[in-house]
Formats: C-alpha cells, sequence, structure tokens
C-alpha cells in the first residue's frame, strides 16, 4: 500500500491514529475467543452465563470460561444476523468495520450470500481474507482495505448493511449518508452499538474512560434516530441488549482475560447513563 493509496482510505489523523491501534492489537480476549472455532468476532456476548465454568479443575478454567465468552459473542452475531431480513445466496451484504471478519463470515454461513467486509486496518483485512481462503469461501467473502464512509462500492449494491459495535469510530451523518447510498431500495441496515444515554446529561465518567481506552467517540443515543431520519433510513426495530449483555461483563471481569475495562462498562450499564442497542431500519 503506497502513501498515495493509504491517504485516501485514511483521511484523518484521528482515523490513523485508530488504524495503528487495531493494527497492533493482539488482544487476548480477542485472539483466544476466535480460536474456539476459528471465527473471530471482535465484540461482546448477550446472554444467561453458565456460572459452572468456574467451578471444576483449575487448570482447564480459562479454557471453560473462553468457551463460554465466545459462546457468548456468537449468540451477539446470531441476533444480529436474525434481524438482516430475507437474505438469499445471490445477494449481496456489507460488514462496515468488519474487524477479523467473524460477522461476515457467519452471515456467509447462514445465508450463502456474497459478503463484503471493510476496514481500515490494514492487518485486520489480511488475517480475515485468510480466514476465509482457510474456510474455502474466499470467492464469496471479500475483505478490503477501505474506509466506511466512502467505500468506492457502486450505489445501491447491497441488500443488507450492517455495524457491530463499530459506529462510534465515525461520524454518524457521514456514516447513514453512505450506507444509504449503498443499500438497494427496501433494503436493511442493522447495527448493534453502545450508545450514551442523553436523558441523563452528557457522558458519565465511565463512557469516558471506555472512549479513551478504545479511542472512540461513543455517540447519544439520539444521534442515531437523528441520522437515521435525515438518510432515507427508517428505523423498524428497536431491541435495548443492555440486560443482556451485563452477565458477559460480569463473567469477563472475573477472569484472566480482563482488560480493566469491564468495571467502567458495568458501571455505566448498571446506573443507566450506557446502552447496549440493537436498531434495525430500512432504506426508504
Amino acid at each position: 500500500m503506497t502513501a498515495t493509496q493509504d491517504s485516501t482510505v485514511l483521511s484523518s489523523l484521528y482515523q490513523r491514529s485508530v488504524a495503528d491501534y487495531w493494527n497492533t492489537e493482539q488482544n487476548p480476549v480477542n485472539l483466544r475467543l476466535g480460536e474456539v472455532d476459528g471465527i473471530y468476532h471482535h465484540h461482546y456476548g448477550i446472554g444467561e452465563v453458565d456460572w459452572t465454568v468456574l467451578d471444576g479443575p483449575a487448570e482447564t478454567r480459562d479454557e471453560r470460561v473462553i468457551k463460554e465468552l465466545h459462546r457468548l459473542e456468537s449468540a451477539q452475531t446470531d441476533f444480529l444476523m436474525s434481524r438482516l431480513g430475507p437474505l438469499e445466496p445471490h445477494h449481496r451484504v456489507m460488514d462496515a468495520g468488519s474487524g477479523r471478519g467473524g460477522s461476515s463470515i457467519v452471515a456467509n454461513l447462514r445465508f450463502g450470500c456474497h459478503v463484503d467486509g471493510v476496514s481500515i486496518s490494514e492487518s485486520q483485512v489480511a488475517f480475515a481474507n485468510e480466514q476465509a481462503r482457510k474456510r474455502g469461501v474466499a470467492d464469496k467473502v471479500r475483505f478490503h482495505f477501505r474506509n466506511m464512509l466512502d467505500t468506492g462500492f457502486e450505489s445501491g449494491t447491497f441488500q443488507a448493511i450492517w455495524n457491530n459495535e463499530s459506529t462510534m469510530y465515525v461520524e454518524l451523518s457521514l456514516l447513514f449518508a453512505e450506507h444509504a447510498r449503498l443499500l438497494s431500495r427496501g433494503g436493511r441496515y442493522v447495527c448493534i452499538t453502545g450508545c450514551y444515554n442523553d436523558a441523563y446529561g452528557l457522558p458519565s465518567r465511565a463512557i469516558s474512560q471506555i472512549n479513551a481506552h478504545y479511542i472512540c467517540d461513543i455517540h447519544p443515543r439520539s444521534t442515531y434516530f437523528k441520522e437515521m431520519a435525515a438518510n432515507r433510513l427508517v428505523p423498524i426495530s428497536v431491541v435495548d441488549l443492555t440486560p443482556a449483555t451485563i452477565p458477559y461483563w460480569e463473567l469477563r471481569a472475573r477472569t484472566a482475560l480482563a482488560t480493566g475495562i469491564e468495571q467502567p462498562f458495568l458501571d455505566a450499564y448498571k446506573n443507566g447513563s450506557f446502552q447496549y442497542l440493537l436498531i434495525a431500519a430500512d432504506r426508504a
């Protein structure tokens, strides 16, 4: 990748800093969970925890916990996939902010459709393309070093687009304008995201800690709906997943995989200043 090509993808110093972070990220909470079945998610989990994983022989405790955390993240992906609408093998869909490719692989396995993942992390794009090659689906699942705010794909190309915990890295007005351009009429957009509850005022201290940890900027809940309305994305479903994600964080906080950010997440979720939402919308 030449400097000129790089500048067309990473259009600001902030985007470069985010790309640098994810290009060098080797966090065991992402990598060891993905090693369970070769699907690397890079997001959080939902559902009730099987707390018996903390019991039993100490020497196999980490292995049991890793499998349980991965089960919860896989449940989150399955829930998102269930909201993408009736997809067929001939459809083309896009994973915006695709990370190491887990959600894209799952979409192809579930629907047989063509998937384009986009990320500003070159190392993650390379990793995800290698995973698609290993699974024998590289003809249908491709990952691109592109900016989700300006993908370069043709208008009306996609039947569905999703962001799985990646909207906090971009301006929503620009993101939703690009998604509206890319979606076919009646196409489906889904995001799962953490957002701060602006009914409580400005972001809480815990949210500021999360922003600093991930070099992101968590948006207020109201901005999602404001910018969707401005870009012909009509919400059809909003699901508050906050209660469903708290058990995941409680388990993660008690493991060797904890990164130190677990308590701010738990504090913000439990005091109501932070929410974990799924929003599904159709392109009008």
